[in-house]
């Protein structure tokens, strides 16, 4: 019988290849309009905003917690949370932290590089405190 915790790794689309190769070299990766400018998550070819080409661009990794959920399984915990970029878009991500409970809006995070095969459905971050950050 199968793990029942074990899952095949995620079947992405070709386009998201880039920002996973980043998350793996240690950089987290928005999209930005080659026209008007505006920083979005998740990268994609054309801006959501005017529809113009877009491109991929390295940012500080930076943000802090938006809105968090810390879940428990039997002995497992984890935490999915919105994160405001320093740049200004959001994204979806990880919480890896020793106490989830000890989480709060508002705190600095810093994303986190994926270690593991299978687990980079969603950036990881970590908290840091506010004299580390910046």
């Amino acid at each position: 019988m199968a793990d029942q915790n074990s899952r095949p790794a995620p079947d992405f689309w070709p386009e998201l290849a880039p920002v996973r190769e980043a998350w793996r070299e240690g950089a987290l990766t928005i999209g930005r309009c080659t026209k008007c400018h505006e920083p979005h998550a998740w990268p994609r070819a054309l801006c959501p905003f005017c529809l113009a080409p877009a491109a991929f661009e390295r940012v500080s990794g930076e943000g802090a917690i938006y809105s968090f959920s810390v879940m428990r399984r039997g002995p497992q915990t984890s935490v999915i949370a919105y994160v405001t970029l320093r740049e200004g878009p959001s994204v979806m991500a990880r919480i890896h932290a020793d106490n989830p409970d000890a989480l709060t809006i508002g705190q600095p995070v810093r994303f986190s590089p994926h270690t593991g095969e299978g687990d980079d459905l969603a950036p990881r971050f970590i908290p840091i405190s506010t004299t580390e950050s910046r």
